[in-house]
């Protein structure tokens, strides 16, 4: 351990901390040019050679040119993903998420037992009325 001073671990340590950042970095700018709808197949190509042919630089100028936009493309899709989410939520639900008003089998079902429950419909219509539902 004398052999090795603590300053040169530091550095050691900073520029590997560094190089694992750049990688991600560089992983995060590959993905972003493959999911960019506004450029162009040979665009594409072309930033993906800088990227793996001048990487450090490459990366530099990807995240100066088009940072700002690599930003809104992450909004986006956050919002998209957002907004299937709710869909499958509503959709398994059976709600109807337009008005708040409920719809949907589940709460029509729901209802149709505490019609029942209440003696308001026999058991013979309510199969009827559950079978109709359920169709």
């Amino acid at each position: 351990m004398d052999d090795y001073p603590l300053l040169n671990l530091f550095w050691t340590m900073l520029w590997f901390f560094l190089w694992i950042m750049w990688l991600f970095l560089l992983f995060r700018v590959i993905m972003d040019i493959f999911r960019s709808h506004d450029l162009s197949g040979w665009a594409k190509a072309g930033w993906l050679i800088l990227a793996l042919v001048l990487p450090y630089l490459g990366v530099l100028i990807y995240v100066i040119a088009r940072g700002k936009s690599m930003g809104k493309r992450d909004v986006q899709e956050a919002k998209e993903r957002d907004a299937a989410f709710k869909a499958y939520i509503r959709d398994a639900a059976g709600t109807d998420g337009g008005n708040g008003h409920k719809g949907g089998h589940v709460d029509d079902l729901a209802k149709l037992a505490d019609l029942k429950d209440k003696g308001a419909i026999t058991e013979d219509e309510y199969q009827r009325a559950k079978s109709k539902l359920l169709v």
